[in-house]
C-alpha cells in the first residue's frame, strides 16, 4: 500500500498540492490528458520548477481563456466530473472533494449544499486543482493519505465576497474537528491554507499528525504564488511505503459528566457512538457536586468525527457541554492472519513494533460466533486460535 504524507509547514492550497506531485514524480503529459477529458473550453495547465526562499519546488497553474467560465451549482460540477471517464477512484475522491466544500459553503451562506452557488472554489481553476489532485493521486497509486497539522495564518484576505477573516470562513468550517498549527516560520499573516487545500486534504487524509514510520521512495514540493520573505511558500510531500514500525497519529477525547441519565440510555450511547466509526468509548464512576454518584463519558474518534460524535452525544444524554482534549497516540502496526483450528477460520491481529512481533490475540467476534456454531466454550476456541497461530508454518 503507497503512503502520501503531506507536510503543510507552511499551509496548503490546492495548486500546491498538484504542484507536489508533480513534483514527486507525476508526469504533466499523462496529468494534462486525463484534466483534457473534463472538457472545459480555454482551460490549460503546465508546471515549471520554481524558487521559494532559497527551495526548490513545482509551480502548477491553471491558465483560462479571456472568455472565463460560469459559476457552477454543485450538481454541473460533478456532472462535468461524471462525463469525464476519469479513473473511477479518481472520480469518486474528486467528488467527495466538491461536496465537502458544499456543504462548508453552505453552512457559511445559510444555504443547503444543492443550493450554494460557487464562486472562487467553483470557478474553474479551482475545480482543475481538485480535479488534479485526485487524479494525481491515482497515476501516482497512492492509496491512503496522512496529512500534518494545518497552519491557517492570520489577518484577512480579499475574496469574491469582500474582505474576509483569516481563516476564510469556509476554510474554518473545514477545519472543524481538525488539528491546526502555527506556521514554523515568520511572517504569519496572510491565507496560508485556502478552502480547495483544506478541502482536498480534510476529504482524503486518513489521520492527522506526525510524519509517520515509512520508506520513502520520493519528495516533492509543491509552490505557492507568493514568495515571502522568512518562509518557503512550498507544500512537502513524502511518498512510500509505511514501515513495519509502531505508527502515530491524533485522536480527540470527548468527555461529558452525567449525574441524571440512566445506564439503559449510557450503554446505548456508546453503542450509537462505536457504530458511527468513534474509536473507544466508555463510562467511568464518578462523584459530582452534591456528593452525586455520576458517570463520566468518554470518547475518542478521529478530528473527521468530532462533530458527528458530539452530535450523537447531545442528542441521546443530559449533558450540557462536552469537553474536548486533542490527544498524540503512539499505536503498533497491526495486521491480521487468519488461522485454522476445529472450530474453523479465525482471524488473529497481531501488532508489532519496528518490524517485531509484540502481541498477537485472536478477533473475540470471530471466537464467539464459532463458539456458538459448535456449541462450544468460547475460551477454548481462543485456546485453539493461540495454538494454531503459534504452530503456523513461517
Amino acid at each position: 500500500m503507497k503512503l502520501a504524507y503531506f507536510d503543510c509547514f507552511a499551509g496548503a492550497a490546492g495548486d500546491m498540492i498538484v504542484g507536489a506531485l508533480l513534483d514527486a514524480g507525476l508526469e504533466i503529459d499523462r496529468l494534462r490528458a486525463e484534466l483534457a477529458k473534463l472538457k472545459l473550453p480555454g482551460c490549460s495547465v503546465s508546471a515549471e520548477k520554481v524558487r521559494r526562499a532559497a527551495l526548490a519546488g513545482t509551480k502548477f497553474t491553471v491558465a483560462v481563456g479571456p472568455a472565463g467560465q460560469p459559476n457552477r451549482h454543485l450538481a454541473d460540477i460533478v456532472a462535468i466530473i461524471e462525463a469525464a471517464d476519469l479513473p473511477p477512484r479518481a472520480a469518486e475522491r474528486a467528488k467527495a472533494i466538491f461536496a465537502r466544500l458544499a456543504e462548508a459553503e453552505g453552512r457559511v451562506h445559510g444555504t443547503s449544499p444543492e443550493h450554494v452557488h460557487f464562486h472562487e472554489v467553483g470557478a474553474v481553476d479551482s475545480m482543475m486543482d481538485v480535479v488534479a489532485a485526485a487524479v494525481g493521486m491515482e497515476l501516482l497509486g497512492i492509496d491512503k493519505l496522512i496529512c500534518s497539522p494545518i497552519p491557517v495564518g492570520s489577518g484577512t484576505v480579499i475574496a469574491a465576497h469582500g474582505v474576509l477573516p483569516v481563516p476564510a470562513p469556509a476554510t474554518a468550517e473545514l477545519l472543524k474537528g481538525f488539528p491546526t498549527a502555527e506556521p514554523e516560520a515568520p511572517p504569519r499573516s496572510g491565507e496560508l491554507t485556502t478552502p480547495t487545500g483544506a478541502a482536498v486534504l480534510t476529504t482524503l487524509a486518513e489521520r492527522f499528525g506526525p510524519m509517520p514510520a515509512m520508506e520513502i521512495a520520493a519528495v516533492g514540493y509543491g509552490a505557492g504564488s507568493r514568495d515571502p520573505r522568512g518562509r518557503p511558500n512550498l507544500l512537502r510531500v513524502l511518498i512510500g511505503a509505511e514501515s513495519g514500525a509502531g505508527a502515530a497519529d491524533t485522536v480527540v477525547e470527548l468527555s461529558a459528566n452525567l449525574d441524571d441519565c440512566t445506564g439503559e440510555v449510557l450503554a446505548a450511547t456508546v453503542e450509537k457512538l462505536l457504530a458511527a466509526g468513534c474509536a473507544d468509548a466508555w463510562c467511568t464512576p464518578i462523584y459530582m457536586k452534591k456528593s452525586r454518584p455520576a458517570w463520566m463519558l468518554s470518547v475518542l474518534c478521529p478530528p473527521g468525527e468530532v462533530q458527528r460524535a458530539e452530535q450523537i452525544i447531545f442528542a441521546e444524554t443530559t449533558t450540557l457541554g462536552i469537553r474536548r482534549r486533542v490527544c498524540g497516540r503512539s499505536k503498533l502496526g497491526r495486521r491480521h492472519v487468519t488461522v485454522e483450528t476445529r472450530y474453523g477460520a479465525i482471524r488473529v491481529k497481531v501488532g508489532s513494533l519496528d518490524g517485531r512481533e509484540m502481541t498477537a490475540s485472536p478477533e473475540f467476534s470471530d471466537c464467539q460466533a464459532a463458539a456458538e456454531a459448535h456449541g462450544a466454550a468460547v475460551k477454548d476456541v481462543i485456546a485453539a486460535a493461540v495454538q494454531a497461530y503459534r504452530q503456523r508454518p513461517d
